[in-house]
Order: structure tokens, then C-alpha cells, then sequence
């Protein structure tokens, strides 16, 4: 189960809304073994694409460095679907590789609502997994 503050769910909603039609994505990272995310990056779309993401290089190094620096992992890595809704393509499952992650989608192909949903990705193999909005941790 994912366990999530209410405000970084906000950001990343806020975020993929403001980068529709193209897909937004980026990062939460939390202390290493907590399973907590506790910040919000957002990153690049490096393909600005309605229908693909890719982190830029240069700013996941970035990122990443930085994680690595505070003792921390990305315990959330998000990204949005524009007209589909919140599963993994076929693509995501091949590019997942941080096995203790939850992947989380957010479509945006309704103006009105979005729909968030998580997944654990591991070896190709899609586990959905309940989301729980709290006010803190």
C-alpha cells in the first residue's frame, strides 16, 4: 500500500495538469527504507510527448546524486496519461527499474477529475496496489 500526503498528491495532480496534453513526470523521494515520500521534483518530459516520457539524462543524474547525497530513494516515481487511463503501457513496464518504487499514473484525459493510481513494477510484472491520502505521516 502506498501511504501519501495529501499535498504531494496535490503537486503531482497540479503538475500533470499543467504540462497536459503532454505527459508530466518527475520524482518524491523519502528517507532510504522508510517507504515514506516525503518531497516533491518534479522533472522534465524529455520527449514532450502527449503519448511517452523520459527523464532528461543530465537532470535524473542530477537528481538521483542528490537522493544519494541525503540518504534517500525515490519512493514515488510518477508520471501522466493524457488520453488513457491510469495503467502502465507497455513502455513503462520496460523502462521500470527501481524495484522498490511505487509507480504512480495520473490521467488527465478528463478536465473535470483525475484518476491516480499505484502500481509496484518488478521484472515486467504489474502489481496495483491500494493508495491512502493522509494529512501527515
Amino acid at each position: 500500500m502506498l501511504v501519501i500526503r495529501a499535498d504531494l498528491v496535490e503537486a503531482m495532480v497540479a503538475h500533470a495538469r499543467a504540462d497536459h496534453p503532454d505527459e508530466a513526470c518527475g520524482v518524491l523521494p523519502g528517507p532510504e527504507g522508510s517507504d515514506r515520500p516525503e518531497r516533491f521534483v518534479a522533472m522534465v518530459n524529455a520527449e514532450r510527448s502527449p503519448t511517452f516520457y523520459r527523464f532528461d539524462s543530465g537532470e535524473q543524474l542530477k537528481v538521483w546524486r542528490a537522493m544519494d547525497d541525503a540518504d534517500e530513494e525515490p519512493v514515488v516515481i510518477y508520471h501522466s496519461h493524457t488520453a488513457t487511463e491510469a495503467y502502465p503501457s507497455r513502455t513503462d513496464i520496460s523502462y521500470a527499474s527501481e524495484p522498490n518504487a511505487h509507480y504512480v499514473l495520473i490521467s488527465t484525459r478528463d478536465p473535470e477529475q483525475h484518476e491516480l493510481r499505484s502500481y509496484r513494477i518488478l521484472s515486467g510484472e504489474v502489481t496495483e496496489e491500494p493508495v491512502r491520502v493522509v494529512d501527515a505521516y
